[in-house]
């Protein structure tokens, strides 16, 4: 006969004859906080920013990673997010990111520490913005939101920040709309001299040259 959640009165009174009253609310209990840790159970938690616990609650998270860690962002200048993500995939975890193109061009992007780290993003140019915030861990939490994985986001800007567990058929659609983009991104590369090369026409087209000696 299989377990199911929450037990019925019958293995409720099995258990309760076996340990005891006590020790079987004792056992249900930390038996129930064991299945929300491992994702049977649905659990959501909800943070918000400017420095309501959003950040520290992503970097736990993919601490916790044991195997997979799948990124969607746009921005990304948020440097413990970034060095978690380079953590993770020194501990040989499976670390896949999909950015958005801006990054190739913006000074301020952790891009390069990816690059530099190891961690080799991919550019997804099919779209006028590449907008998602989402991270899918393990095939058994979500976190999605509005919270840019930056440091405005964090500090300044009003954000929100769900943790979903325990939800697999909603797990499965992100990770299937994870690779539905991935599969059309290409790998990111690092635009520095193209962007100065812009800035300089934008500072110098209306200049006159210069008449020669």
């Amino acid at each position: 006969m299989g377990f199911t959640w929450p037990p019925s009165d019958f293995t409720l009174m099995w258990v309760q004859i076996g340990v005891g009253f006590t020790g079987a609310l004792t056992l249900v209990h930390y038996f129930g906080v064991l299945r929300r840790k491992l994702g049977h159970i649905l659990d959501i938690r909800a943070f918000f920013s400017p420095k309501g616990g959003c950040q520290e609650a992503l970097v736990n998270e993919i601490k916790n990673a044991r195997r997979e860690v799948l990124v969607q962002a746009y921005s990304f200048t948020a440097d413990p997010l970034t060095y978690a993500l380079v953590d993770a995939k020194k501990r040989g975890l499976d670390v896949q990111i999909l950015l958005d193109k801006s990054n190739e061009l913006e000074r301020y992007s952790d891009l390069k520490i990816f690059l530099d780290q190891g961690v080799h993003p991919l550019v997804d140019h099919d779209h006028a913005i590449a907008h998602n915030k989402i991270a899918i861990i393990d095939q058994k939490v979500v976190v999605t939101g509005s919270y840019n994985f930056t440091n405005q986001a964090e500090h300044e800007n009003a954000e929100n920040m769900l943790i979903i567990r325990g939800h697999a058929e909603m797990i499965r659609q992100y990770r299937d709309n994870f690779m539905k983009h991935k599969s059309h991104s290409k790998q990111a590369q690092i635009r520095e001299s193209e962007t100065r090369d812009r800035f300089h026409k934008e500072v110098h087209k209306d200049v006159p040259k210069e008449k020669a000696a």
